[in-house]
C-alpha cells in the first residue's frame, strides 16, 4: 500500500505536494525555514480530510495541521516522517447572518477576509491581530488567538458558536451551532480551541459578529512612570467604558527601536519617555464618541497622568499609529536572532517584573543585546524580545529561565495568547498544576490515542 498515492487520488494532484515541491514551502512567517514535512496535503472539504485522516489512523501516520504559519511557537512544525496538513484550498466563507449576527467560514479562511466580509454587512468580528493578512481562522481558533481587542471582546473562544473538527481517526464531529445560548451538555467544541491541532483538526466554524461601530478614536499617549499608566487606564476605562477597545503599551526601548531608529516610521510623539500607550474606543455615534474620547484624552492631559498626546484625526494617522505598535516584522529584523516570550501576570506586578528582568539581563549578559517589552497591557499580557549577545542557544535557554521562573510565584502564565507548541513545552508546569496536565494527558489519549496529531507539541 503507498499511502501518499492512495491519498492523492482523494485530493487529487494539485491536493498532494511531495519531495521539492513539499520542501520548498515555507515554515514560518518569515520564510526563514523551509517545510520539514514528506508531503503537504491540501483538502478541499471536510469530507476529504475525513477520508485522508482514515487513512492515516489505518497506517498509524502522524500529521501535522498548518495555517497561515504566523505563529511563533514553532507549533506547526513537522519532521521528515510527517504529513502536514494545509487547509489553503479551504477559504470558502458561508452564510452570513445578518439578524443573528454569525457567519459561517472554512479553516484556510484569513482574519482579513472575515473582516471584510464583515463590515459588507454592516458587522464586525470581535478578533483583530497585527497578522491579519496571513493568519487562518483554523490558527486562530487552534491557538485561541488574542490581539488588539480582547479587552472589549475577548479572546477567540468567546467569539467562536459552532465547529466541525475531524478527530484523528476520521471521524467528523459537527457541533455548527449558530445559537448565543446553548447549554445542551458538554461544548464539546472548547475542548478544541487552543488544542492547537493535537485533539482534532477544525474545518469550519460559526463564528459570533457585532454590529460594526459608528464611531472609531484613536490616540497615542506619552506617559512617564507606571503609576500614571495605572492611573492612565483606570481613567479611561472609567469614562470610556465599555468603548474602550483596545489599551496597548510600548516601553521606551520599542518606541525608541522602531518610531525612531528605524527608519520605519514617523514617529507622532517625541522620544524620551518611560510608556507610550495606544488608547482605541469605537462607539455607535460619531459625534457624541468622538467629543467624548477627546475630552478624556484633555483630562489625562491636565491631570498630569500623560505627558503628551497626538489624536489621530484620519485613516491615514490611525494606521500610522498602529503601524508602530504592529511593526513585529521590524522588531524581529532589528533584534535577530532573539528570543521571544508571550506572558501574562496581574498590572499591579508588570513594573516591578520588567524593572527586575531588565537588571537581570544586564547581568547576565554585561549590557550587550537589547530587551524590548510591549504589549495588550489592558489584557494583562506583555510581549517580551530579548537579544542577548553573544547569542547561542545555551544565552536562548538562560533567557527563558530569566522570562518564566518569576511568572509562578505571580500565579502568572508563560503564555498569554501564543499557545505552547514544541518552544514552551518543558516550561508548562510553571502555569499549570499535575493535576491538570495529568487531565490533558488523559483526554489526548481519549481523543488520539494513537499519538497521530501534532506529536510532541503541548504535551511531551
Amino acid at each position: 500500500m503507498d499511502l501518499i498515492e492512495d491519498i492523492r487520488a482523494i485530493v487529487g494532484d494539485n491536493g498532494l505536494l511531495a519531495g521539492d515541491e513539499a520542501a520548498a514551502r515555507p515554515a514560518d512567517w518569515l520564510g526563514q525555514a523551509k517545510c520539514g514535512a514528506k508531503a503537504v496535503v491540501r483538502p478541499r472539504s471536510t469530507d476529504e480530510l475525513s477520508r485522508v485522516m482514515k487513512l492515516c489512523h489505518a497506517a498509524r501516520q502522524p500529521v501535522v495541521a498548518a495555517g497561515g504559519l504566523t505563529g511563533l511557537v514553532h507549533g506547526a512544525d513537522a519532521r521528515a516522517d510527517q504529513i502536514q496538513i494545509s487547509f489553503d484550498r479551504m477559504r470558502a466563507i458561508g452564510e452570513i447572518d445578518s439578524v443573528g449576527r454569525t457567519m459561517v467560514v472554512e479553516a484556510g479562511v484569513p482574519l482579513q477576509a472575515v473582516h471584510e466580509a464583515a463590515a459588507a454587512h454592516g458587522l464586525m468580528y470581535g478578533v483583530d491581530l497585527g497578522a491579519r493578512g496571513s493568519c487562518t481562522i483554523g490558527g486562530n481558533i487552534s491557538t485561541n488567538a488574542g490581539g488588539n481587542t480582547v479587552i472589549r471582546y475577548g479572546m477567540t473562544r468567546e467569539n467562536v458558536l459552532g465547529l466541525e473538527v475531524v478527530l484523528a481517526d476520521g471521524t467528523v464531529l459537527s457541533s455548527m451551532n449558530t445559537l448565543l445560548k446553548n447549554n445542551a451538555a458538554y461544548d464539546l467544541k472548547h475542548l478544541f480551541i487552543g488544542s492547537e491541532g493535537t485533539l482534532g483538526l477544525v474545518t469550519r466554524a460559526v463564528l459570533r459578529l457585532h454590529p460594526a461601530p459608528a464611531s472609531d478614536a484613536t490616540a497615542m499617549l506619552a506617559v512617564d512612570g507606571f503609576d500614571n499608566i495605572k492611573a492612565l487606564f483606570a481613567h479611561v476605562g472609567k469614562r470610556l467604558g465599555g468603548q474602550l477597545s483596545s489599551f496597548e503599551v510600548m516601553w521606551r526601548e520599542h518606541y525608541d527601536l522602531i518610531a525612531i531608529e528605524s527608519g520605519r516610521h514617523k514617529a507622532p510623539l517625541t522620544a524620551g519617555h518611560d510608556f507610550y500607550v495606544i488608547v482605541e474606543g469605537t462607539g455607535t455615534d460619531a459625534g457624541r464618541d468622538e467629543a467624548l474620547f477627546a475630552e478624556v484624552m484633555g483630562e489625562v492631559l491636565e491631570q498630569g497622568i500623560a505627558a503628551d498626546a497626538v489624536l489621530a484625526s484620519s485613516k491615514a494617522q490611525r494606521s500610522a499609529i498602529w503601524g508602530i505598535r504592529e511593526d513585529v516584522e521590524g522588531l524581529f529584523s532589528a533584534l535577530y536572532p532573539s528570543a521571544t516570550f508571550d506572558v501574562s501576570l496581574p498590572i499591579e506586578a508588570m513594573h516591578d517584573y520588567v524593572k527586575t528582568l531588565k537588571a537581570a539581563f544586564a547581568r547576565e549578559w554585561k549590557n550587550e543585546g537589547r530587551m524590548v517589552v510591549f504589549g495588550h497591557l489592558g489584557d494583562s499580557n506583555l510581549h517580551v524580545l530579548l537579544a542577548p549577545r553573544p547569542w547561542s542557544e545555551e544565552a536562548r535557554h538562560r533567557a527563558e529561565e530569566l522570562v518564566y521562573r518569576p511568572l509562578q510565584p505571580l500565579h502568572g502564565s508563560i503564555s498569554a495568547e501564543h499557545g505552547i507548541g514544541l518552544e514552551k513545552r518543558d516550561w508548562l508546569p510553571l502555569s499549570r498544576t499535575a493535576e491538570e496536565i495529568a487531565l490533558m494527558r488523559t483526554v489526548k489519549h481519549a481523543l488520539d490515542p494513537l499519538g497521530l496529531l501534532n506529536p510532541g507539541k503541548v504535551l511531551a
